[in-house]
């Protein structure tokens, strides 16, 4: 008998410091996360823009040289 009234004491203080615990910091809001996926979003367009624009003057870089080689063979 008194280890179940121990045990209710333990539980009962338990759950009483549990009640009292701050809740946990509310995360984004919806509005809050679509604006950041939006963001990202914008930035990874610029990103596939800049690659995009690297690849072509790459390229480009690439002809010019085949080009000036080929010229120099023929001279």
């Amino acid at each position: 008998m008194a280890n179940s009234i121990k045990l209710v004491v333990v539980c009962t203080s338990l759950l009483l410091v549990a009640a009292c615990a701050t809740p946990p910091p509310p995360g984004p809001t919806a509005a809050e996360a679509m604006a950041a996926a939006q963001a990202a979003q914008q930035t990874a367009n610029q990103a596939l823009q800049t690659a995009q624009q690297a690849e072509a003057d790459a390229q480009a870089a690439r002809t010019a040289a085949s080009s000036m080689y080929n010229r120099s063979l023929h001279k």
